[in-house]
């Protein structure tokens, strides 16, 4: 008889409530083994495959690609003893633990597996446990309660090897799967109802309470008919979809990267008092300097481009106002002076804007800045980058220039204090020694947080980039 384990979907470290199904790389029928990467999703963050927690065979894939699913939602069932060999009424020890676990228990991945409880299921009938819709019933709420506490587990023990003898026969009539039925029905209020992650997803948009029906599929399973019928007052409101034939927009649900993107810089320009000064820079010499360094044996092979000079530069400038590498700790009422940095990189990826950071980027040679910098730019646009790259930013830099716009007022990535702007480099007329000449001119722009950085610091700031800039051979003197 099938053993039956379900994956629910996990938090992956970022504190997150859902993410996106991007692709399935199982299918039902496909034997699977501990660790083995059977899925890839999209957070608020980036692209992110998970391994699979047990060994066995795919019975049925829980969530359609495209799909968002919450946090703790079952998305796959597998079959952990596809062979039926393990027993399927184990013995209880003399220590009364009914468990279920032996040796010939199905493997799990380090770290998760069954939760200790001292709670006990309730016994379930033989034959409700042969359907799988009764199993997939019963076993639900228990899998996102191990969800919830942190675990990747199913319920602790199988449902045919926790039913103990039972002291008295019990009518034939099957065991209702939910708790009990109100007057219609329906089930009790607090009770988790029976439904699929595609049908919970209906219910949500619809706006139908899902504890409110009354199951019309087996095992009182909630059905997309019954979320349909339950919403049909509601439905002439749903009119896009009616929308007249040729019209000439279309409609993009607002999920991962660029919902993430949107709430974060609300919350940023509505917290923190933004305030961005702009300074106009003849960065000829740096441009002489960058062209001798590519030609430099030490730089073979790095692409040296004018963004590590401007990162140098930022890194440098911090030494004398580490009031821009600070955070405001509202709720701790204190002002975080950060000894290191972490330097963010606006990225723009196909998913959106990602802001990826170089660990320590203050202890790095421009070398090592260089090529750090073009590992992680090439990874975002692929996709790949992961959360861990993408928190614990403490100063960032976006690169507009590379699009050939000169300036802007950027907004602070939550957290931190400071965000610089680097424009385009372009070919102007200059002043030199009273003198009209062509020059390389860039222009940078610097929003800060005023709570923590004063007009004065934020100009000495960008004056400082500005001048290492202009004369490279200034960083000595740092």
């Amino acid at each position: 008889m099938p053993q039956l384990k379900h994956f629910p979907l996990p938090d992956v470290g970022e504190g997150l409530t859902e993410a996106e199904i991007l692709g399935w790389k199982v299918q039902p029928g496909d034997s699977v083994t501990v660790n083995q990467v059977f899925v890839e999703i999209e957070t608020a963050k980036a692209a992110v495959e998970l391994p699979c927690a047990y060994e066995g065979k795919v019975v049925e894939l829980l969530a359609e690609p495209g799909q968002t699913v919450e946090v703790g939602t079952p998305i796959i069932s597998i079959d952990v003893d596809p062979d039926g060999t393990a027993p399927s009424e184990p013995e209880p020890d003399s220590s009364g633990d009914s468990s279920g676990e032996s040796s010939g228990e199905a493997k799990t991945l380090v770290g998760y597996g069954p939760q200790a409880t001292s709670s006990k299921r309730r016994p379930r009938k033989a034959a409700a446990a042969a359907v799988p819709a009764a199993v997939s019933a019963g076993t639900a709420q228990q899998a996102l309660q191990g969800a919830m506490a942190g675990s990747l587990a199913s319920p602790a023990v199988p449902a045919q090897a926790t039913a103990p003898a039972a002291p008295a026969p019990e009518p034939p009539a099957p065991e209702p799967p939910a708790p009990a039925a109100g007057p219609a029905g329906a089930p009790a209020r607090g009770s988790v109802p029976l439904a699929k992650p595609p049908v919970r997803k209906l219910a949500k948009d619809l706006g139908v309470d899902l504890r409110a029906l009354a199951g019309s599929g087996a095992g009182g399973v909630i059905t997309r008919k019954d979320v349909e019928s339950a919403s049909a007052p509601a439905e002439p409101a749903a009119a896009p979809a009616s929308a007249p034939a040729g019209a000439r927009e279309h409609r993009v649900p607002i999920k991962g990267v660029r919902k993430a993107t949107a709430q974060a810089m609300v919350r940023s320009a509505f917290t923190a008092p933004h305030v961005t000064e702009f300074l106009t820079v003849d960065v000829t010499p740096m441009m002489e300097l960058r062209q001798r360094l590519k030609s430099h044996p030490e730089f073979q092979g790095v692409k040296l481009t004018p963004l590590a000079f401007a990162a140098k530069a930022l890194c440098l400038a911090v030494r004398r106002t580490p009031d821009v590498n600070a955070t405001w700790d509202e709720q701790a009422g204190e002002i975080v002076y950060k000894d290191y940095v972490h330097l963010g990189i606006a990225a723009a990826t196909p998913r959106g804007l990602v802001v990826p950071n170089v660990r320590d980027a203050d202890g790095m040679s421009l070398r090592e800045l260089a090529a750090a910098l073009e590992a992680l730019t090439t990874t975002a646009r692929e996709g790949r980058t992961t959360p861990a790259e993408m928190t614990g930013g403490t100063i960032t830099i976006t690169n507009v220039g590379v699009f050939g716009v000169d300036t802007g007022t950027p907004i602070l990535n939550p957290g931190e204090s400071a965000i610089l702007a680097f424009g385009a480099i372009r070919d102007m007329p200059w002043v030199v020694d009273g003198q009209v000449v062509p020059r390389k001119v860039c222009q940078l722009a610097l929003s800060f947080d005023h709570r923590v950085v004063d007009g004065q610091q934020g100009s000495q700031f960008l004056a400082d980039v500005g001048a290492l800039l202009a004369d490279p051979a200034t960083a000595i003197t740092y």
